[in-house]
């Protein structure tokens, strides 16, 4: 039996493991770290800016460094940048719970999002090269599903964690997973580079966009600080205008760019994309915010928090799936339109929700929600790699997880600017709930407009797939 299991034909099946091992790790970490927050903010006594980076950093660093990072791979090797990037997210995973300081944390965060930047554009390449066509279907779909399950589960273990032991062991808990993942990975993975064209790594492209980003994101988080009209607030604005402008003529010139703009001619791939982050935008700030409302204003435990998201992320597991597979028939524009309908609907419901609300005034909100981003993701996905052509579908697979890390990290500085225009008062006053409730509100408001705002651009712009031979594979890869 255990020479069977370790059959030369079976390899590529622990290459499966190592990957899906690394990636479980990362999309476990968008989830599972928005339910510890109240604990993390009241343990390190930290403001809600500063706790905002410690989501922000980990979610602005994944998305300016994962075009590079597939770049690295290509260049260098799928699995030697997978092993780097698993070891750089597993030795940072435990420098996050052996912090004892607000900048200690964040840093290590920061240094989180490399190793998943570094890790994530790899595991399906090194799938693609592994398996042969007949077995890459359903290698995707175990990768796609190990993705979809790290994301429903990790609210609830989350809770588990932060409720039954410590906040620090909702990343102490990636270091045994990392170290199994890098043993399986040494064995299991050869490995493989991309020899059929010239790779070059875009260096001004990265510190533009990279810059751009931060100064715009600092500008967001920190001008209820220092005030919006402030020269420190005017001036990051400044500089994320410059800097962005500079990424944009930089990539337009480079002879190997790190955003192939010319992507963005069709305008269904630049509908999704646009789409897409806005979904992102609308929808990350609300997992945030709800965290704090539910537990900081309601008075629920950390384990009743990871629960009461479970029916909005089971609703995404399970109806993705038909939604791709119902896009293949009727195609994306409408079912995105409808989906962002349906998420600016559940946001517009959350805004109902008081000092009294239960898990019952919450229903409503994550069956509509959870629906319109199943609606959501999967068709946007498809017909963003359905519009490019079938070489560059790595390219545009990039493209497209970048500009939803951006979307998801500009979401929670956009609510949280919101929300601390309202918060006035310290966190141990009495008027602070009020404050804070009415401040979530407003953000609440202004996200369902974002995601009306994205309705809008994917009906105006979102045209039937004209690549089908790549939907099926682009759909199962939503939870990437």
């Amino acid at each position: 039996m255990k020479a069977r299991l370790f059959a030369d034909e079976n390899r590529k099946w622990w290459t499966l493991a190592a990957v899906s091992f690394g990636l479980f790790m990362i999309m476990l970490d968008n989830t599972v770290v928005n339910v510890a927050l109240p604990q993390i903010q009241r343990s390190l006594d930290l403001g809600n800016s500063t706790l905002e980076w410690v989501v922000v950093g980990y979610a602005l660093t994944f998305a300016t460094f994962m075009l590079t990072g597939g770049k690295l791979a290509d260049l260098f090797g799928r699995r030697l940048l997978f092993m780097i990037g698993l070891a750089i997210f597993t030795a940072s995973s435990l420098a996050c719970g052996l912090a004892t300081s607000a900048g200690f944390l964040i840093a290590a965060r920061v240094v989180q999002g490399v190793g998943a930047a570094l890790m994530n554009p790899a595991t399906l390449g090194i799938i693609t090269a592994t398996f042969p066509p007949r077995q890459r279907g359903t290698a995707i779909g175990i990768w796609a599903g190990t993705s979809a399950s790290a994301l429903a589960i990790g609210p609830l273990v989350g809770g588990l964690l932060t409720e039954k032991i410590s906040w620090s062991w909702i990343f102490y808990v990636n270091v045994p997973v990392g170290i199994l993942g890098m043993i399986v990975a040494r064995w299991a993975i050869d490995e493989t580079r991309d020899t059929s064209r010239e790779q070059r790594l875009d260096l001004p492209g990265l510190v533009t966009s990279g810059i751009g980003l931060f100064a715009l994101t600092y500008a967001l988080i920190e001008s209820n600080r220092h005030g919006w009209t402030s020269a420190i607030t005017l001036s990051m604005f400044a500089l994320a205008a410059v800097a962005l402008a500079a990424f944009i003529v930089l990539e337009h010139r480079q002879r190997v760019p790190m955003l192939d703009l010319s992507l963005f001619r069709n305008s269904t791939f630049t509908g999704a994309n646009v789409a897409i982050s806005l979904v992102a935008l609308s929808m990350f700030g609300v997992f945030f915010y709800n965290s704090l409302f539910i537990q900081n204003i309601l008075g629920y435990s950390a384990i009743q928090t990871g629960a009461m998201f479970l029916p909005m992320t089971l609703l995404i597991v399970l109806l993705a799936p038909q939604a791709g597979r119902l896009t293949d028939r009727v195609g994306a524009r409408w079912l995105v339109g409808a989906g962002m309908g349906l998420v600016a609907l559940s946001l517009v419901l959350f805004a109902q929700l008081d000092r009294g609300a239960t898990f019952w005034n919450f229903v409503p909100g994550l069956i509509a929600g959870g629906v319109g981003m199943a609606m959501t993701m999967t068709p946007t996905t498809a017909a963003a790699m359905g519009s490019v052509p079938v070489d560059k579908a790595g390219v545009g697979s990039a493209v497209l997880n970048a500009f939803r890390q951006v979307g998801g990290s500009l979401g929670i500085a956009v609510m949280g600017a919101i929300v601390a225009t309202e918060t006035t008062a310290t966190a141990r006053t009495q008027s602070f709930g009020d404050q804070f409730v009415l401040g979530y509100h407003r953000a609440l408001y202004a996200a369902a407009a974002i995601a009306l705002v994205g309705a809008s651009v994917a009906i105006a712009t979102i045209r039937k797939v004209r690549h089908p031979e790549v939907v099926a594979a682009a759909a199962e890869r939503i939870a990437a």
